[in-house]
């Protein structure tokens, strides 16, 4: 997931080798744009593919700096192909809506639609997308089977044919970023958290701590604002964390109408009496065992809103996207200061009930290529696609704006002197790789998201409590399955 906050548009490209600490807001691509209005007049061999602004402002060049377009090329494009960027709004659900127009109307272009993992699914169902495994070259299927990380491939299946219907463009995954210097300041050794993530219990303690001996306002920020990113993925990751989970386990991710509704247990409660304890320690709910370290004001916090405190010195630990890592871990920052991990964990994988929950964890964001079924450009864009598949165009892309490859193995294998800071931390990027959590994506998960993050966040409010929070939860996803399954039967 990563998509759903307010990236920065204002700053100026980088050159490959030197990617810098100020990169774009990979969970979203962005800020927000005008929808642009091409594809009249269409030139012969231009493919319209929809972004935002960020990858627009990498996919072209005006001089001798890389760019997207000419790393395709190199990559085999065809070089009387380019690749035209339809300029879309960065939020997430928006961007859903603008494509669910578009291909219910059979429009094209765009030819190429770029999707959250977390909607393509639905898209997928609806037959408003081009199988790729039976159009692609099976050199380039063979590697999306084999080399791509597995958990954003399958945000790409169809779930029945198991088919690729969507080539990874970049995943992306959630960290816990935090100041080891404060942390080691106030008596705690934070060091070893690279290697093995903290429990809840002790990572509190040690930002409260560091909250008492340093002069920061805040411990922990994080996203807690009723929007797509708590239900995907930073409540996601800590009710997996606490052995919990939406339906069941990470078997019952992808099939909706016929699941177990087990958000109302208590390693539900005990998550979000977590969480509430953090924003307000005296809570007839809160748990004694943990510190107050949260502003009140994460309720209403994304990405962006989130991050500015930490970067700016003001926190001692905060959860968000790889970008983060790049941002706020350069010399003109906090440099090997930052310390970095996956995230912290109240049960492990031993003690929990369902299968792929427990222990430490990562969301899973990130976006997907999709060929229109309506293009008259078929075989260019899939030729896009294609050279989108190469090593050097998934390290251009990465290098100029810190966007994961969908192969780790090319950030693992890297050095600082490529990559930048994020090098200094490519085992955590591997743990969350095997670790991560991918949202419950099916046709209806864009209503049960909603849903989710509605309850969830009157909880943190303290609007109601935990207990009748997932109560109320359960019974309205219970009414949403019913209908799917009800619809399966008609």
């Amino acid at each position: 997931m990563g998509p759903h906050s307010t990236g920065r548009d204002d700053r100026p490209g980088v050159s490959r080798r030197t990617f810098v600490a100020a990169t774009g807001t990979s969970a979203t691509l962005g800020a927000t744009a005008i929808a642009g209005c091409v594809g009249r007049g269409q030139q012969p061999n231009t493919v319209v593919m929809t972004a935002a602004t960020d990858v627009e402002g990498i996919m072209y060049s005006d001089g001798d700096e890389p760019s997207v377009q000419q790393a395709l090329w190199d990559a085999g494009l065809d070089e009387d192909i380019t690749v035209e960027i339809q300029t879309v709004v960065s939020d997430s659900v928006q961007r859903m809506q603008q494509a669910q127009s578009a291909l219910q109307a059979g429009r094209a272009p765009p030819d190429i639609h770029m999707m959250d993992s977390g909607w393509t699914i639905p898209f997928i169902l609806r037959e408003q997308t081009t199988n790729l495994s039976e159009h692609l070259s099976s050199d380039v299927v063979d590697r999306v089977e084999n080399e791509y990380l597995e958990a954003v491939v399958e945000t790409a299946r169809h779930p029945e044919t198991d088919d690729i219907h969507g080539l990874p463009l970049f995943p992306d995954l959630g960290f816990m970023l935090y100041r080891q210097d404060l942390i080691e300041d106030a008596g705690h050794d934070a060091g070893q958290w690279a290697e093995e993530p903290p429990s809840w219990e002790e990572f509190s303690t040690a930002v409260g701590d560091a909250m008492a001996e340093s002069d920061v306002d805040y411990g922990y920020t994080t996203q807690a604002a009723a929007y797509e990113g708590l239900s995907c993925c930073s409540f996601n990751e800590v009710l997996t964390s606490w052995g919990g989970a939406y339906y069941g386990g990470a078997d019952n991710l992808f099939t909706a109408g016929d699941r177990p509704i087990t958000i109302d247990e208590e390693p539900a409660v005990d998550a979000i009496r977590m969480m509430r304890t953090f924003i307000d320690g005296d809570d007839p709910n809160a748990l004694d065992e943990y510190a107050e370290i949260c502003p009140s004001s994460i309720v209403q916090w994304t990405e962006q809103e989130s991050l500015g405190p930490f970067a700016d010195g003001n926190a001692i630990a905060h959860r968000n996207w790889s970008f983060a890592m790049a941002e706020t871990g350069s010399e003109e920052a906090f440099g090997e200061d930052l310390g970095v991990t996956t995230k912290p964990y109240a049960v492990s994988q031993d003690e929990a009930e369902y299968g792929g929950v427990g222990g430490t964890t990562s969301a899973l964001g990130g976006w997907n290529l999709v060929v229109s079924p309506y293009t008259d450009r078929r075989e260019q864009a899939l030729q896009v696609l294609e050279a989108f598949a190469s090593e050097e165009v998934m390290l251009t892309i990465f290098e100029l704006q810190g966007f994961l490859p969908p192969i780790i193995e090319l950030v693992t294998e890297a050095s600082e002197e490529e990559i930048g800071p994020i090098a200094r931390y490519t085992d955590q990027v591997e743990r969350a790789s095997e670790n991560a959590i991918p949202r419950p994506v099916t046709d209806v998960w864009p209503e049960q998201s909603a849903l989710i993050y509605q309850e969830v966040n009157a909880a943190y409010r303290g609007v109601k409590s935990p207990e009748a929070a997932v109560s109320d939860l359960a019974g309205r996803l219970e009414g949403s399955e019913t209908e799917v399954a009800q619809q399966d039967v008609d």
